[in-house]
């Protein structure tokens, strides 16, 4: 499936999220990332993310996206470059 991981945390945990998100996800902005991944690996994240975050102060969308390719993602502006990211 593919997902858009949006993420808004306080600053104290906010490097270690971006960590977090990145070993499964491309980064698309600042706080947010996609990319195709597993069931599977996206509980794991979720797993991750659940003992990283403080749940009173911090939050993360995830947006599941099954249907692929009939989506569209459209762009407007810059968008990030991440010529260093493998997958």
């Amino acid at each position: 499936m593919f997902v858009v991981l949006c993420y808004d945390v306080g600053i104290k945990r906010n490097a270690r999220v971006k960590k977090t998100v990145r070993r499964f996800l491309r980064p698309v902005q600042r706080s947010v990332c996609e990319g195709f991944i597993t069931q599977g690996k996206l509980n794991k994240l979720c797993d991750l993310l659940k003992t990283k975050i403080d749940p009173d102060e911090d939050a993360v969308v995830i947006y599941k996206l099954n249907i692929y390719p009939d989506f569209e993602k459209m762009t407007i502006g810059t968008s990030r470059k991440n010529e260093d990211f493998i997958l």
